[in-house]
């Protein structure tokens, strides 16, 4: 029970530092408003705006609000 806490907590941290930024109001296309927006959002929670590993420029789902 205890393993299955710890590693829960893991996960939802590892969440945390790297969030997609979600889909946006092109059907997850990354146009140039999204993006700002997504920016935006990310910037006031203290993060940056980043392309994933092996992300795809076009898609907004493939940005990531990573902690600074």
């Amino acid at each position: 029970m205890m393993r299955n806490a710890a590693i829960l907590g893991m996960l939802m941290a590892l969440g945390a530092c790297a969030s997609g930024v979600g889909h946006g109001r092109n059907g997850g296309l990354a146009t140039y408003d999204d993006l700002r927006v997504a920016k935006e959002a990310c910037a006031a929670k203290g993060g940056h705006l980043k392309l994933q590993k092996n992300g795809d420029v076009q898609f907004l789902d493939d940005y990531a609000c990573e902690k600074k």
